[in-house]
């Protein structure tokens, strides 16, 4: 099932059409979609009788926001692939590196970067939707508190991060637009190997990281499990999973994005976002 944010309403993609929730509901789910994930059980239940009825209306993808646009939460996990550790040379941490990003960053997947320096880099990510509230969950059990996976791009600028005697990640990466996700919410049962995923990112139709998320250290499950010990994760919550090797502070001589650049990011099974870079 996909669910996705058209123009500020819940949708339900099926094939190449949207099916509004509020209305084909008669009111019992949305408008919005952040209203969607605090009845998540009930609502997965009746998306299923909602699809394949052939109804719905045909879509510009370009009108398509964030699927999860108001998070209480956003969480981030740096140096999660080991050939990412192993490019800005760290070693490979013991437990997931945790950060946030702001959610007033979040944007949807076809969008306009403003680039607010010359050293803003790439971060192809999955990212995880919590569906149902989590506190000290199992990893046995952290898949039953996952809506969906989308697609994210961990935008960062790196002059600002890594300035200072204590470097810090949450405002560098929370600039307008520095948290593109979707096109939309796939839910879990959709994937063959929900654990296995082809990912990439390409600029201006160049392959710049390319990976699959089996390569994580520290899977979604051990994720969820290890957020949700410390903080209860709420429905809507965003966790950005990491990103494989291949990021422009990482290369020699180091590449940052500029205006004119088009980031296309990937997710097997999911969609693509694509962001075009202006300043």
């Amino acid at each position: 099932m996909r669910i996705a944010n058209l123009s500020g309403r819940a949708v339900l993609v099926d094939d190449d059409r949207a099916i509004d929730v509020h209305a084909a509901s008669c009111g019992r789910f949305g408008p919005d979609l952040a209203s969607v994930y605090t009845e998540w059980e009930a609502f997965s239940a009746w998306a299923g009788t909602a699809l394949g009825a052939g109804a719905g209306e045909s879509f510009d993808t370009r009108d398509l926001e964030a699927p999860s646009p108001t998070p209480s939460q956003v969480f981030a996990i740096g140096l999660n692939y080991r050939d990412h550790a192993a490019e800005t040379g760290l070693d490979a941490p013991d437990a997931p590196p945790t950060f946030t990003k702001f959610a007033s960053c979040l944007t949807g997947p076809e969008t306009d970067l403003m680039l607010p320096t010359d050293t803003v880099d790439w971060e192809v990510e999955l990212v995880a939707v919590i569906g149902r509230e989590a506190t000290n969950v199992s990893a046995a059990d952290a898949w039953d508190h996952v809506a969906g996976l989308t697609v994210g791009q961990d935008f960062s600028e790196r002059t600002s991060q890594l300035a200072g005697p204590a470097p810090q990640f949450s405002l560098a990466k929370s600039f307008p637009g520095f948290g593109a996700t979707g096109p939309w919410l796939v839910t879990p049962d959709e994937f063959a190997n929900r654990d296995d995923l082809a990912i990439e990112c390409e600029i201006d139709g160049e392959s710049v990281q390319s990976g699959r998320t089996a390569q994580m250290m520290f899977p979604v499950a051990e994720l969820i499990a290890h957020l949700s010990a410390v903080c209860t994760l709420r429905p809507g919550d965003l966790v950005f999973t990491g990103t494989p090797a291949g990021v422009g502070v990482g290369r020699d001589p180091q590449r940052f994005l500029v205006s004119g650049n088009v980031v296309t990011s990937r997710i097997e099974g999911i969609g693509a976002l694509v962001q075009r870079c202006v300043k």
